[in-house]
């Protein structure tokens, strides 16, 4: 009877632990389709608050401005007044400045806006490495660049167990688990992807 009880036992606690398994895959949500990432760099620029943009209205001086996205995401300009800079690009900005000059200037107003600074592309490394923190950058940055900032994982962190903690298109968490000695080896040249404004890299 009590090798019957052992069994019966030892099959409890296999699905158990199964099931904390299935639980914690259910819960986890790791990503490890990496062409399907997105690159930043094969479109154009997304603004973000903290950048500053170069707004010419041509032959219209005073309506030309050096304007500085707020953290509420949005720029004040003569006579247009607030709209939203955050999450558009430069092109959808300028059209709609060109639009609504339209209700105050009779010929139709040529509108230019440039990115004169950028210091919306925020991205953290954390976990196990030499100086981690907030990182900011004027140019794309990838995942073995953006721990080169922090020094590099530290003799405590296990570098093969590395992950991007990142907010889909869907605006859900997921994982993207990186082998950081296969990058640096070349042997994963796939795994070394370009950061994403808000990504955290974490070395365990």
């Amino acid at each position: 009877m009590s090798g019957r009880v052992a069994r019966i036992a030892s099959i409890l606690i296999a699905a158990v632990a199964a099931a904390e398994l299935l639980v914690g895959c259910a819960t986890t949500a790791i990503n490890s389709d990496y062409a399907s990432e997105p690159d930043p760099r094969k479109h154009e620029f997304v603004l973000g608050p903290s950048d500053v943009l170069h707004v010419v209205v041509w032959h219209n001086g005073d309506l030309s401005v050096d304007a500085t996205v707020r953290p509420d995401g949005t720029i004040t300009l003569p006579l247009v007044g607030d709209l939203r800079a955050a999450g558009r690009t430069t092109t959808e900005l300028r059209a709609e400045i060109a639009q609504r000059l339209g209700a105050f200037i009779k010929e139709a107003a040529t509108v230019t806006v440039a990115v004169a600074s950028v210091s919306s592309y925020r991205f953290t490394v954390s976990g196990n490495v030499e100086r981690g923190g907030a990182f900011t950058a004027a140019h794309y940055v990838t995942v073995a660049e953006a721990l080169a900032l922090a020094g590099g994982p530290n003799r405590f962190g296990s570098a093969d167990d590395t992950v991007i903690m990142r907010t889909d298109k869907d605006g859900r968490p997921k994982r993207i688990p990186i082998d950081y000695p296969a990058i640096l080896k070349g042997t994963r040249p796939d795994m070394n992807l370009v950061l994403l404004p808000g990504d955290v890299v974490y070395v365990p």
